[in-house]
């Protein structure tokens, strides 16, 4: 059913928006479970996006992001301390004095999970003003499309997301311990692209390409596919785990059915966890089906620590780099013969899942529920759903059925030529992304110290992401390029405020 715009929308921003939308069946469709939107008003709940958990600590420092959850608990504080204290610990070269503490690389991207995400925040590009800055937040997916039988079933069956190079893995690891040489080093140039806007404002957005330079390994496989990478935030993680799998699937749409021009398909991918096919709901490409498989992927891929899921003890090295296999590790029988035990790993799980979305700044401000109104009118609320409502999480009952508002689907959507990276990763193409939740991204200057945005942050600002919007965002990319200046700056204010 299409909404009714609100009072707050201006008689412009009705002109503008209806030659551009006329015919969608649908401006916002929801979830079946969950009760329409009034986009032009302040709904029940709507300040504390994380619902009870929300955290009402401040969000005027870099701390806004690294608060815990809400009715946490006392035992909860503890281990979430704990599990605190290892994902910012620094991994050192195996074999070292400090066992508790070897198992880093032999090869990879950060001595931490504190590195990638620094504050718990969000990653960036090396700074275009900083040449030869080392990648630290931000690194590049390899694989090559299937060559064999074995490796098309692997495919089929889910087994795998995509098939690594030969030679040098699933990602390139930029660093490496003492006595060995990194892979590469990822090299982007950039080239201008400027939109014209509604009223002659011109905004130039910057095109990324992407080279490996100083590879170390020899060459990369001739049909070598690479996409970029930052790091996501960490908020909110485990309220994204607890939303119902069945509601999440009946959103998706991959025929299109309703005609709204918006075709959201789940990526199906094989759960270390579970040791089966599960929804993903995790990473750009919603290639992760938990926080505990995407911490093991993590460790192993971007640090090199061995652990119960992924327990290989030389991480991404692969075959061909046999120095890097015969290397010294970190493995222990006090570990459990890992470098990452089990309970180290649940603890980096559990604060992972408890990093609290903060609470909404201005949500009720006349400008910002002007933009409400804006957003949905256009049609970004068609994929950036609102809300969902949590299940039952018996061991945290503080995640459990709670209101939140994410502004996510959590669905694979093709995203259009601009931000093709040509990359399958499991049943999302190379034009398909996850819809990116919206909660916090008004605190990454704060948090993170910059405003980078999308996969390979390219967009420094929001604007800048929304005009690369395109495929089923484009009517709302062009809908919001026809708005007047003073409209674009209530809508922006609207999402700065999640």
């Amino acid at each position: 059913m299409r909404r009714a715009f609100g009072p707050t929308l201006t008689l412009s921003a009705f002109a503008a928006l209806v030659p551009l939308l006329a015919g969608a069946a649908t401006l916002v469709a929801q979830s079946a479970t969950q009760a329409p939107h009034h986009p032009a008003t302040l709904e029940a709940g709507e300040e504390l996006p994380g619902g009870a958990a929300t955290s009402r600590n401040s969000v005027t420092d870099r701390d806004a992001f690294s608060h815990f959850s809400t009715k946490i608990g006392f035992e909860g504080q503890s281990k979430f301390s704990v599990g605190n204290a290892i994902f910012r610990k620094l991994w050192v070269a195996a074999p070292s004095s400090t066992k508790a503490s070897d198992g880093l690389g032999p090869l990879y991207n950060a001595r931490g999970c504190q590195n990638c995400h620094l504050k718990d925040g969000r990653g960036r590009p090396p700074l275009a003003n900083w040449p030869g800055e080392t990648a630290v937040s931000m690194f590049l997916r390899l694989s090559i499309p299937p060559e064999t039988e074995e490796e098309k079933r692997l495919i089929d069956e889910r087994r795998v997301l995509s098939i690594s190079d030969p030679v040098y893995g699933g990602q390139l690891q930029n660093i490496a311990v003492q006595g060995h040489a990194g892979e590469g080093h990822m090299h982007i140039t950039y080239s201008d692209v400027p939109v014209t806007l509604a009223g002659g404002e011109v905004v130039v957005l910057r095109k990324p390409a992407y080279s490996i330079t100083n590879l170390g390994y020899g060459p990369l496989h001739p049909k070598i596919m690479m996409s970029p990478r930052i790091a996501p935030p960490m908020i909110g993680l485990g309220l994204v785990e607890a939303i119902p799998e069945a509601d999440i699937r009946a959103k998706a749409d991959p025929g299109d059915a309703d005609k709204d021009g918006i075709s959201g398909r789940t990526n199906e991918v094989w759960s270390l966890r579970d040791k089966a096919v599960r929804l993903g709901r995790f990473g750009w490409k919603a290639g992760e089906p938990s926080v505990m498989d995407q911490s093991a992927a993590a460790a192993a891929g971007d640090i090199g620590l061995s652990n119960p899921l992924v327990p290989q003890a030389a991480g991404d090295c692969t075959q061909a780099q046999t120095l890097c296999q015969n290397a010294p590790n970190g493995n222990s029988e006090q570990a459990g013969g890992f470098e990452l035990p089990q309970e180290l790993l649940d603890l980096v799980v559990f604060y992972s899942q408890n990093l609290a979305v903060p609470a909404r700044r201005g949500a009720g401000d006349a400008t910002v529920l002007q933009g409400k109104a804006l957003f949905h009118a256009a049609g970004c609320a068609a994929c950036h759903q609102p809300s969902h409502t949590t299940g039952t999480i018996p061991e945290q009952p503080h995640l459990s059925k709670q209101l939140i508002w994410p502004y996510s689907d959590f669905l694979l959507h093709d995203m259009g030529d601009g931000l093709a990276d040509g990359r399958p990763e499991g049943l999302a193409d190379g034009r398909e992304w996850r819809t990116a939740p919206l909660w916090g991204v008004g605190l990454t200057q704060i948090v993170s110290g910059h405003t980078f945005l999308l996969h390979d942050g390219r967009a420094r600002n929001v604007e800048e992401a929304i005009l690369w919007h395109g495929g089923e965002a484009q009517a709302a990319r062009d809908a919001y390029a026809a708005l007047s200046p003073e409209e674009r700056a209530a809508l922006l204010a609207f999402v700065n405020s999640l």
